[in-house]
């Protein structure tokens, strides 16, 4: 399988991981930061440092992971769970799919595999942005680094709420809402339709609270519904060009 670094050059297994390792830094730091205060709501959900770091080892996505422990908090069904934590994470499904026609055609089904097990936002745009064809050994040099601090941050994160005062834990708590306004703000100061639809998205969301039939779901089933209705009104009337 032939390897190319960073140029475009040829270089070997070792020297690709290495640039992984390198270019995950920047992003395990950030990880490590957002997964604190996820862990605060990890927390709150009643899940021990251990369960924690397992939790983000095995799910390492913040939308995905907040609902299912928003869903643990309000002690729902494991079927709620299973359901929101694939709504929320649906988008890795895409992103292995073009990470994978990115390989060369002798790239093991394992290293596939391995690879999908950690496609993030962040790890998936380094990765795309690699002259193909992709070595997976780029992949795990990211994941190498970023993976472990997304886990030991959340862990960290339930400690400092077991330790801390309840003022400061909640205060906490609130910077979890900051790094989703940081994800969806950007894109919608760029895209109209994209600003509309998360106006349309908060708009839904506060009716979806208060409407009779509605507002008898619980909070989980409710964002499932908006996510699957929005998203799919999003995509049909508003497709992206090939």
């Amino acid at each position: 399988m032939t390897s190319l670094n960073k140029s475009g050059l040829l270089a070997s297994h070792g020297e690709v991981l290495r640039e992984g390792v390198r270019d995950g830094m920047p992003i395990a730091l950030g990880y490590f930061v957002v997964a604190f205060t996820l862990g605060i709501a990890a927390r709150n959900a009643g899940l021990s440092p251990l369960q924690g770091f397992l939790a983000s080892f095995f799910n390492n996505a913040s939308a995905g992971e907040y609902a299912a422990f928003t869903v643990i908090a309000a002690d729902r069904p494991y079927l709620e769970m299973v359901l929101i934590t694939i709504v929320a994470n649906a988008r890795y499904l895409l992103m292995s799919c073009v990470l994978s026609q990115r390989f060369a055609p002798d790239a093991s089904i394992w290293h596939r595999i391995f690879v999908g097990f950690d496609v993030t936002d962040e790890i998936f745009g380094i990765s795309a942005a690699r002259p193909a064809p992709l070595d997976p050994y780029y992949n795990y040099g990211a994941m190498l680094v970023a993976l472990p601090g997304w886990s030991v941050g959340t862990a960290v994160g339930i400690a400092a709420g077991n330790a801390l005062p309840a003022a400061a834990v909640s205060a906490l708590s609130v910077a979890l809402y900051g790094m989703f306004l940081a994800i969806i703000i950007p894109p919608a100061r760029v895209n109209r339709v994209i600003g509309a639809f998360v106006a349309l998205a908060f708009l839904a969301s506060f009716a979806a609270s208060t409407l009779p039939v509605l507002s008898d779901l619980s909070g989980g089933t409710r964002t499932i519904i908006l996510t699957v209705v929005l998203a799919g009104i999003a995509a049909v009337k508003f497709p992206r060009d090939d």
